[in-house]
């Protein structure tokens, strides 16, 4: 039994199909626009970043499919990024219109990944380990695509597969650090012990194997050879990168100019690489994406120096909720916004980055690429001698 979700479930699913020659059937959902044709294992699409109607029923049907195995069956569940909106199965007593609000107010709110999906998982009759403990006792093994932050199993997707060490009380305190309003009945669902996610050690997780296949630091590491491949220095900063997009701007910013200035920690020509997820505290009406302010706002603080490019995106071709996988910027990008009477420090406290790169022609459109390993940044600093 082949059952998965995420933004590479189907093309994860597709591969299963053209490996396995032996009897296999299932239910796999991705994201709008992620499909590929499937012969054995069914696909739908549903709606990411938050969730919908198709979601739910998806996540509901794959509970049921789980729930007629036994020890002599096998689940193979293909997990990726975006799994934790696409398994839309909320707890008893909560609507997914009720769900949906909560997930807002997330998005909107500032929290990491992280504490996003504790809340998710206690309102969730899915994830938390819950897919696992559904297939009980069939073995279970999860092929994981990661897309978090520090590549922890119990996060990506909200771990369905994968013993929960958090708790109700943890969710309930996330939601009050950010001030995120919740239903009643949210409320009344996050102190019902009924709603408590599997625990590490539970009986029901004990043939549940997990085997990663991808992760951002693989990501970065070929990007690194391809650079030194081209006769330039690279440096992999890091995976884990995690914070408000505009103040990790400032800090890249800060490190460039010392690049530039002093010739350390790196000597130029170098480039900078990093992974990792920052968020966006939505705060003005405009059009977004954390990659597109992250770059509008390394734009602002490099004031225009010379020889400085860099990309930011996000490798599963959706920076947030549109169309773009991320943007590109250069020594003259500053130049054009202003040449055109844009205003980018007033742009970025209207949290409308998307349409600042859209104007110069700087988005990054790749459409879906099946796959996602988070955040992708690349920022080239030339020396002195090949600036423009």
């Amino acid at each position: 039994m082949v059952v998965g979700a995420g933004k590479a479930a189907a093309s994860m699913a597709r591969f299963v199909e053209q490996q396995w020659a032996r009897p296999l059937d299932g239910l796999v959902v991705t994201r709008y626009g992620h499909a590929v044709p499937c012969e054995r294992v069914e696909v739908v699409e549903a709606a990411h970043p938050v969730p919908d109607a198709a979601g739910r029923d998806a996540a509901m049907r794959i509970l049921s499919l789980l729930r007629t195995l036994g020890p002599d069956d096998r689940v193979l569940c293909l997990i990726s990024g975006g799994g934790s909106a696409l398994l839309a199965a909320p707890v008893p007593g909560v609507t997914l219109e009720e769900k949906q609000a909560v997930n807002r107010g997330l998005l909107r709110s500032g929290a990491n990944i992280h504490d996003m999906n504790i809340v998710r998982k206690h309102l969730s009759s899915i994830k938390g380990g819950r897919l696992a403990a559904a297939a009980h006792p069939a073995p279970s093994t999860t092929l994981l695509i990661s897309d978090v932050p520090g590549d922890d199993p119990s996060t990506v997707a909200s771990g369905p597969t994968v013993g929960d060490p958090t708790t109700l009380a943890d969710a309930r305190d996330v939601l009050a650090r950010f001030d995120v309003p919740i239903p009643e009945a949210v409320r009344e669902a996050l102190h019902d012990p009924r709603n408590e996610t599997v625990k590490p050690g539970d009986a029901r997780l004990e043939h549940a194997e997990i085997v990663t296949l991808a992760t951002a630091h693989d990501a970065l590491e070929s990007a690194a050879q391809s650079a030194r491949a081209a006769g330039i220095q690279a440096v992999n900063l890091g995976d884990t990168v995690e914070g408000e997009a505009r103040d990790v701007a400032l800090v890249y910013a800060a490190l460039v100019r010392q690049i530039q200035r002093y010739g350390t920690p790196f000597a130029p020509p170098v480039v900078l690489l990093s992974g990792g997820e920052t968020t966006v505290t939505v705060r003005g009406s405009g059009r977004g994406g954390r990659n597109a302010e992250f770059l509008l706002a390394l734009t602002i603080a490099l004031e225009g120096m010379s020889g400085v490019y860099a990309l930011s995106g996000d490798t599963d071709g959706i920076d947030g909720s549109e169309d773009n996988a991320g943007c590109v910027m250069g020594p003259d990008t500053l130049r054009r916004l202003h040449a055109m009477n844009m205003n980018p420090k007033h742009e970025l406290a209207d949290n409308n980055a998307y349409e600042v790169f859209e104007s110069c022609g700087d988005l990054v459109m790749t459409g879906p690429t099946l796959t996602n390993v988070n955040d992708f940044r690349a920022i080239l600093v030339l020396s002195e001698d090949e600036r423009m």
